[in-house]
């Protein structure tokens, strides 16, 4: 299934980034063992220090790419003090790459409230127990947390705590990088103009 995937079409001559990316994930889903929405997240500190860590991407349109977080955590901080952000998808059944950037927008309460919903019970209590990024003493603290807040909720529904949400990444960039062997990559990018309107360029690899 991975070598169809990789040598139906050409995906140089898309036209739209979204589309394709929306193709190139739903063959993700078909190829890979765990996750396929996994990206590695890239920001700064107030210091100009990048940091990287692995998020689940939990929605897309032609607006941007969404995620969900504890503000008060180091992507949290790190995102409200910039509002800008990478991500690099890397799916290796596929040999494919894809690499965004941008500014960050807060998505809507709406949002964020219609996403935690759909989360696991466990999830949401995690969401109010954990002071994500932070010391911890002991493992026994945490799981003292999730038991006190089990307690808390334990009829009816979870509140989103108001330290939880979601960001959306606009991209400005869309890049998209298939292998080729002896290392001569097909690569394009999709640069937003002014306009709103998608240029496309083919890269070196």
């Amino acid at each position: 299934m991975a070598e169809s995937a990789l040598t139906d079409g050409d995906f140089t001559q898309s036209s739209e980034p979204f589309r394709l990316f929306a193709e190139w994930l739903g063959d993700a889903g078909k190829t890979e063992p765990n996750d396929p929405n996994a990206v590695a997240l890239a920001t700064v500190d107030d210091q100009g220090m990048p940091d990287v860590r692995m998020v689940l991407l939990k929605g897309f349109d032609e607006h941007g790419f969404v995620f969900y977080t504890n503000f008060e955590s180091a992507k949290g901080r790190e995102i409200l003090g910039s509002m800008k952000a990478a991500m690099c998808f890397h799916w290796k059944s596929l040999r494919r790459q894809v690499r965004v950037r941008g500014p960050v927008e807060i998505v809507s309460d709406e949002e964020a409230d219609a996403y935690y919903a759909t989360r696991p019970r466990g999830s949401r209590i995690g969401a109010w127990a954990s002071k994500q990024s932070r010391p911890l003493e002991s493992r026994f603290a945490l799981e003292k947390a999730v038991a006190e807040y089990t307690a808390r909720y334990a009829i009816g529904e979870i509140p989103r705590p108001a330290h939880w949400s979601g960001f959306r990444i606009l991209p400005q960039t869309i890049e998209f990088w298939h292998d080729r062997p002896f290392r001569l990559h097909d690569r394009i990018v999709f640069s937003r103009t002014e306009s709103g309107a998608w240029e496309k360029s083919r890269l070196y690899p």
